[in-house]
């Protein structure tokens, strides 16, 4: 392609907007030309903000257009999966935000469809991999800095929401590791080298919001996976941090350890005063991630020109299995076997 790629972008939402901020104006190689929700004031945003023009209420009607090259998907989760097989169905790239799908079943039908589209692109939004501190910390791995890596400890925490957005969101996301943990999850594969699973075992607890209980959900959730070759690892997420949000991971092998995120920083800067020794802290997700979100797209958007994602859909269906055994042990109690 010798003319930008151009994108249209599904569902404005607190992330959706960001990505399409993104796409509109940090975005090198690529042109936001189209939106689709069924939010009136998230299309009216779209115009009057980014100065999109083709807007759209119907899904169908916006992956059909045939000025798109490639679609970014920030829609529920439950629409991901049928939403990118009707992208590539329509002859577009498609870039979708994790995860690919609640259950393993609908991840293996994405794959079968993209296979039947080997000329497009299908890239699921894995954001840690394109921070560049996780980044070095890969490449450091790859290059023995740590000898064999064979334990990853990950957490996800989230600063306390007390109006409770989880709660609400807790129907359709899947649950805490689906929805948080996640990423982790696909970090640990990534770190280690990507092994298959063996088997998995969670618990967790609700610590200051009762209202999860009913969707068999928790706001603080503990979990082990086991894989192939003896590597482990154990995770963390949590929906009731005091300070602000904190990702952290270490990975231990058997030459030394790398550690990324402790501390939650937002900067350098530290103080001390009479009541001790402070620095400020990340306040959100996106705070922490903003740089990898940028980079994210611009290596879709690198993608697209190529055809080789640097994610692959079959890292998203390996996602999608550990974080549902999580979930089933988390509701059962026992473990759970691949």
């Amino acid at each position: 392609m010798d003319h930008p790629i151009r994108i249209g972008i599904a569902g404005l939402g607190r992330l959706g907007k960001r990505h399409a901020e993104q796409l509109a104006r940090r975005t090198a190689g690529a042109e936001l030309v189209s939106a689709c929700s069924p939010v009136a004031d998230e299309l009216r945003w779209a115009r009057e903000t980014l100065g999109v023009t083709a807007l759209h209420e119907d899904f169908t009607a916006f992956v059909r257009d045939p000025q798109l090259d490639a679609v970014v998907l920030v829609t529920p989760t439950t629409l991901h999966a049928e939403q990118t097989e009707a992208a590539l169905e329509a002859g577009k790239h498609v870039f979708v935000e994790k995860p690919l799908s609640l259950d393993v079943a609908s991840c293996e039908h994405v794959e079968a469809v993209a296979r039947r589209h080997p000329g497009r692109v299908a890239m699921v939004g894995f954001v840690r991999r394109f921070d560049p501190s996780y980044a070095q910390a890969r490449a450091d791995i790859e290059a023995g800095a740590i000898g064999r890596p064979f334990l990853v400890r990950s957490q996800t925490c989230d600063r306390n929401d007390p109006d409770g957005f989880f709660v609400r969101f807790a129907p359709t996301s899947g649950g805490i590791f689906m929805d948080c943990s996640v990423h982790d999850i696909d970090l640990a594969r990534w770190m280690l080298g990507n092994p298959k699973p063996t088997r998995a075992f969670a618990t967790g607890t609700i610590a200051l919001h009762p209202a999860l209980a009913e969707f068999g959900d928790v706001d603080n959730g503990l979990a082990m996976v086991d894989f192939e070759g003896g590597a482990r690892a154990v995770f963390y997420a949590s929906r009731t941090m005091a300070h602000g949000h904190e990702t952290t991971t270490e990975i231990i092998g058997t030459a030394g350890s790398i550690s990324v995120g402790v501390g939650a920083h937002r900067d350098r800067v530290q103080t001390r005063d009479a009541t001790g020794v402070h620095h400020r802290v990340v306040v959100d997700f996106f705070a922490r991630f903003g740089e990898a979100f940028q980079l994210e797209l611009a290596a879709f958007v690198a993608a697209c020109r190529s055809g080789t994602p640097p994610i692959t859909l079959a890292d998203a269906t390996e996602a999608t299995r550990i974080g549902q055994a999580l979930t089933r042990s988390l509701r059962s109690g026992q473990i759970e076997r691949f």
